[in-house]
């Protein structure tokens, strides 16, 4: 089983190693092979991302089986580009069109949201007392989406140093079960549900 996830990629590096630990854990002899499709910025639109789709699912020596695009709900643009991650995966969708083997996914808001579960490490990290976002961490919002809380707790702490991806969400997740976040972050649970599903493996409850 080949599933091509396109991603961010800074998402990439934060979060892959942790999503093969958790795979390994259900998936001894079965564990499929991630090609992560990292673009430096968004996943592309419409036809590019109908085009790419397409891409991985027929082209090269071993084409995919299924491909997964997981985008953030908050892209920062003025309006949003997506209301909610049901937005987000409907367009996917109906950019792709009717292919059974693309699944789309989402963030809600960004990659950021499966971190709040761990608020204490990341306190611990950024040397600060400030409290977590009162909301579920799929709730927090456009106005303040999650990156912008941990950014802010890492500008305001004593650590000196600012909030960055690729490192600071992988010691965060660092030794953690992604089960806690993914109990707190429904997003979360059908992206890895999905990917159990593919390699036939009971679905996190």
């Amino acid at each position: 089983m080949k599933i091509v996830i396109m991603v961010e990629g800074e998402t990439e590096k934060a979060f892959l190693p942790h999503l093969q630990g958790f795979l390994k854990t259900r998936l001894a002899g079965r564990m499929p092979k991630l090609d992560l499709d990292p673009y430096h910025g968004r996943i592309p639109r419409e036809k590019e991302l109908k085009r790419d789709v397409e891409r991985h699912l027929s082209r090269g020596k071993e084409p995919a089986d299924a491909v997964i695009a997981l985008t953030d709900v908050y892209t920062g643009t003025n309006p949003p580009d997506f209301a909610d991650a049901a937005d987000a995966k409907s367009q996917m969708r109906k950019w792709v069109g009717p292919n059974q083997a693309f699944y789309p996914h989402a963030a809600q808001h960004d990659f950021e949201a499966w971190l709040l579960p761990f608020w204490s490490d990341i306190q611990r990290l950024a040397k600060s007392n400030r409290k977590a976002p009162s909301s579920s961490p799929e709730h927090v919002n456009h106005t303040n989406p999650p990156s912008y809380c941990i950014n802010e707790v890492f500008r305001t702490g004593k650590s000196g140093r600012a909030y960055v991806k690729p490192r600071d969400a992988h010691r965060i997740l660092q030794g953690k079960d992604l089960l806690i976040a993914a109990h707190a972050c429904p997003e979360l649970k059908a992206l890895l549900n999905t990917i159990l599903t593919l390699c036939r493996a009971d679905q996190i409850p």
